[in-house]
């Protein structure tokens, strides 16, 4: 067994019992996540009201916000998994990183879709370089690079550091991001939830957006979990890590 893989084993052991139990949690938190983004469908067609300004367009409000929440959420875990990884060099850690920014792609396309349907009825245009759009793009694309910097590196241990940096870096346009509207000209509106006076939405509006930002969240951690599972037992099975996968011990 060569250095990269001696380092990559570090950390990793997961019996075929912990496994199920992690795929077990995965699937209930996704099963209860796409019932409550369902019940936000329902919410949205027939009792949340329609909005006096845009009208029907509006709703895209419900996917749009919580898919762009849940990316923040998986990019920040991923960047806080992947200093844990620099600074420990636990397998664990990796799997954890990767599995956040896999869900960061996929929650994050959700989020680069909705919005340009939305602005254009909203602005009158799919897209505009505005700070909150562009810092938002570069960071999907950053984390795009992130699994391209795996790919790669020839050396495994180099790459999972050099794919650590790159997603610590990319996680800094967060509060760029969250802070855009109010620093620089902006077609995107100031906060209207998280507000220090508390959130300047009707009461239906805001149980609709809390209850699809819960289904996401847990569809995301559903996944998240799933994924990292998947992820350690392959390369259980890759670099022959002891595993009782198939005693179930």
């Amino acid at each position: 067994m060569d250095a990269d893989t001696r380092e990559g084993a570090k950390g990793m052991q997961m019996s075929g019992r912990g496994a199920g139990k992690l795929g077990r949690v995965g699937f209930g938190l996704a099963a209860a996540g796409i019932t409550a983004i369902l019940v936000v469908h329902w919410m949205m067609a027939f009792w949340v009201p329609t909005e006096a300004a845009q009208g029907v367009v509006q709703r895209i409000f419900y996917i749009h916000v919580p898919a762009a929440w849940t990316t923040f959420v998986a990019v920040g875990l991923a960047a806080l998994a992947s200093l844990a990884f620099l600074w420990l060099e636990d397998e664990r850690w990796d799997a954890t990183a990767v599995a956040a920014a896999e869900g960061a792609l996929v929650f994050g396309a959700i989020m680069l879709l909705t919005g340009p349907l939305w602005g254009r009825i909203a602005w009158g245009t799919y897209w505009t370089w505005e700070p909150r759009l562009t810092l938002t793009l570069l960071m999907w694309f950053m984390y795009v690079g992130y699994f391209l910097v795996r790919e790669s590196v020839a050396s495994p241990a180099r790459a999972r550091r050099f794919a650590s940096v790159v997603a610590v870096i990319g996680s800094l346009n967060i509060p760029l991001i969250h802070v855009s509207p109010d620093w620089f000209p902006s077609l995107h509106p100031q906060a209207v939830v998280i507000k220090p006076d508390g959130p300047d939405l009707p009461a239906d509006m805001l149980i609709t957006l809390l209850t699809s930002l819960a289904g996401f969240t847990m569809l995301f951690f559903g996944l998240f979990t799933l994924r990292y599972a998947i992820i350690i037992l392959h390369r259980q099975r890759r670099i022959g890590a002891p595993s009782r996968l198939a005693t179930g011990h």
